[in-house]
């Protein structure tokens, strides 16, 4: 057993990975979750493929292997809500939305995209569905998340902000600055640290002393929790009551989701040769594969059939392909639009 794998287990015990409880969810609810990982994951594989055949030009941050996480927290979210996304973030946003097609057009540059082919893979944004977008620069988007929740607060909405970002984005100075800030005012906004253990091709353990970003909310008096990223039971469950409370008390709430992606830092390659390997680590997450848990749960407590999920990814294949080609077929931008959404 590796670094990662000895740490965890010393640290956290056999508890971080919980067999999944499915008390309390029925199988349509089920059979929904699942819908949505598997469009997050199958659709990222589609990126995945057409980058390393060279017909996505833009770099693509993939988050295979993270699926659970934005699949839960889609669930909980209300109306006025506000989520904002980082670099890596194509699964939160198709968590909100299951538009394949906007999202393929936007990474392939054509005018039907979410930014209108202008932003690619790390400018995805869909107001419509409370998504106020994705940027490449690390933790940029943790400060405008605060500030949402600020105004939230002064409104009285009932209403809270999500902030998605990785280990990476906690050794930023905006982190501290807005747990500061989130702290001291009691804002509605829930922090979402899909730790990974990698920033770039760096471990965790080569750039912090610690296994765990969850003790920078506590230096700032934020209630923190660390969970299982891999459950989305337990992150569904647990997140439910949490953000529950933080509408009618705001406080701010730091979730530390433990998890691992598959790829590399950028694009279709594993990674497994580069910064340091990767192999071993790989090969324990992919058993720890949310999708897989879920999967292999429902049919052992009777939830769905294989035919059923034969089904489902048949259904998600066609739509993927379809959106695809569409997106194909789409056309570029013209040169009068690249200075309709300049603003000075």
């Amino acid at each position: 057993m590796n670094f990662m794998q000895n740490d965890i287990f010393e640290k956290l015990g056999n508890n971080l990975f919980k067999r999944l409880d499915f008390k309390n969810f029925d199988s349509n609810e089920l059979k929904k979750m699942l819908f949505k990982m598997l469009l997050i994951r199958i659709a990222e594989e589609k990126i995945s493929e057409n980058v390393e055949n060279g017909i996505i030009k833009c770099p693509c941050h993939l988050a295979i292997g993270q699926e659970a996480i934005p699949t839960a927290i889609s669930q909980l979210v209300e109306k006025n809500d506000k989520i904002f996304g980082a670099h890596r973030s194509h699964g939160h946003y198709l968590s909100l939305n299951l538009d394949t097609f906007s999202l393929f057009a936007e990474v392939l540059g054509k005018v039907d995209g979410c930014s209108s082919g202008f932003g690619g893979s790390m400018h995805t944004i869909d107001i419509k569905n409370n998504f106020f977008g994705s940027v490449p620069i690390v933790g940029a988007t943790i400060p405008i998340a605060t500030g949402a929740a600020l105004a939230n607060k002064f409104d009285k909405n009932g209403s809270i902000a999500v902030s998605y970002f990785g280990d990476g984005a906690c050794e930023e100075g905006v982190l501290h600055e807005s747990l500061n800030l989130a702290s001291t005012m009691k804002l509605p906004v829930l922090y979402v640290c899909e730790n990974n253990l990698f920033s770039s091709h760096l471990r965790i353990d080569l750039r912090q002393p610690d296994l765990f970003t969850s003790r920078f909310a506590k230096a700032h008096k934020v209630k923190s929790i660390v969970i299982d990223g891999n459950n989305v039971l337990e992150l569904t469950k647990t997140l439910k009551n949490l953000i529950s409370k933080i509408r009618k008390d705001p406080e701010p709430l730091f979730v530390e989701a433990i998890t691992y992606r598959w790829k590399g830092h950028v694009g279709h390659r594993d990674d497994i040769d580069v910064g340091v390997k990767r192999s071993e680590d790989l090969k324990f997450w992919k058993s720890k594969c949310p999708i897989k848990r879920l999967t292999e749960g429902m049919i052992k407590n009777n939830l769905v059939s294989e035919n059923e999920i034969l089904e489902i990814k048949n259904e998600i294949n066609h739509k993927v392909d379809s959106d695809w080609q569409k997106a194909l077929e789409s056309k570029f931008p013209t040169d009068n639009l690249l200075l309709e959404k300049v603003y000075s």
